[in-house]
């Protein structure tokens, strides 16, 4: 980067933390993003979301350095501003000359699901990433999974089930996913449809454990979906960034869990599950892969960057999930992937800061009078 490179970029706010049970790996993101984007001389500060939903501004130089993310529950004893609630904080954010780019750091519902996207829209915030369309349809499995089905896209076949309807009537619930998983193979996947992090999904061995696994899945979702088990499938990510055409398509990256499969546990457990930034699949495959990511990142209205999550098997190829605010942590395939086109983790977040002032720009500007009005 040249020496004059940093300052073409207005002053960056990253959001961290959040209200979701993602909280803990959003702060370990953010402060990733906004240490490499600091070091490269940009402006940038941190503002903690608490649990509790209140904002708090860190110190201008606060760097974590391997603080455990419990640190954070008491914001005042490192120094941060605050408590404000969000009314006053988006009022904060948006008196700032010149105004930030927001760059959203925060994983699960809340931060990734449409509403913050929403909150800052509203202000006339500039903000990274997918809007509230693409947030809301990548946070939502079954919605996705939905789209993608009627698209023709390869999706492992799954049911979705209602908290209410689980809580009214479990009997006929438990026979349903009977009926639907088999007998040939009578695992399934259950997870809270709205999150991330492998937080509330259990593999169900059989019926005495689908009871539990839907329980755990609604302490965090009203929607729970049961996906069939593919055993023996390889989980493969590919990174996709860019805001329309050409899309920028990096991988796929493979992931090996160190545990039955990829939980919360293996996902951010140093040293638990290895990753490998090329995935060894046939050509073929990898163009199929690069392809069937492109369609389904476009098909939910994503912009700016998003992971794309796979299951191989064989020469079956299926479309698990998008992710449309991935993991920036040191573990995480997403900023890495794109280093096979020479892009390093700095680079891959100014890339995205630069797709979102590029998309702000492309808004429509025109304010409306009395006199607009169809009168």
């Amino acid at each position: 980067m040249t020496a004059e490179g940093p300052m073409r970029y207005p002053p960056i706010v990253v959001l961290l933390g959040g209200p979701s049970a993602e909280h803990d790996v959003s702060i370990v993101s953010g402060t990733a993003i906004a240490d490499a984007l600091a070091d490269g001389g940009l402006r940038v500060r941190q503002v903690l979301i608490h649990l509790d939903g209140s904002w708090w501004w860190l110190p201008a130089d606060h760097r974590r350095d391997g603080r455990p993310q419990a640190t954070y529950d008491d914001p005042a004893a490192i120094g941060a501003d605050g408590p404000l609630r969000i009314g006053a904080a988006i009022d904060r954010l948006a008196a700032e000359d010149p105004p930030p780019v927001i760059f959203i750091a925060l994983h699960g519902p809340f931060g990734e699901d449409g509403t913050i996207q929403g909150i800052l829209d509203a202000a006339a915030l500039v903000y990274t990433g997918s809007g509230v369309l693409g947030s809301a349809i990548g946070m939502d499995k079954a919605v996705q999974k939905r789209i993608w089905r009627g698209l023709g896209l390869p999706v492992i076949d799954w049911r979705e089930v209602r908290a209410s309807e689980w809580r009214r009537a479990p009997e006929p619930v438990l026979a349903e996913l009977e009926a639907f998983a088999g007998s040939d193979e009578p695992r399934l996947m259950i997870k809270p449809s709205r999150l991330g992090s492998s937080l509330g999904m259990t593999l169900a061995h059989g019926i005495a454990e689908r009871g539990p696994a839907l329980d755990l899945a609604f302490q965090y979702d009203s929607i729970a979906i049961a996906e069939r088990y593919l055993p023996e499938a390889r989980d493969l990510e590919i990174s996709v960034i860019g805001n329309g055409a050409p899309l920028g398509i990096y991988g796929p990256g493979e992931i090996v869990a160190g545990r039955e499969f990829y939980d919360y546990a293996a996902k951010y457990t140093a040293g638990l599950s290895e990753t490998s930034t090329h995935a060894e699949v046939p050509e073929a495959m990898r163009a199929a892969m690069r392809k069937l990511a492109r369609d389904a990142y476009r098909s939910v209205g994503a912009e700016g960057f998003a992971r794309v999550d796979f299951l191989v098997r064989g020469e079956s190829i299926f479309v698990s999930e998008i992710n449309t605010i991935p993991g920036f942590t040191p573990i995480s395939l997403f900023p890495t992937l794109p280093a096979e086109a020479g892009l390093d983790f700095r680079a891959v977040c100014l890339r995205v800061i630069d797709l979102a002032l590029e998309r702000s720009a492309a808004r429509p500007t025109m304010a409306l009078r009395p006199e607009d009005l169809p009168r």
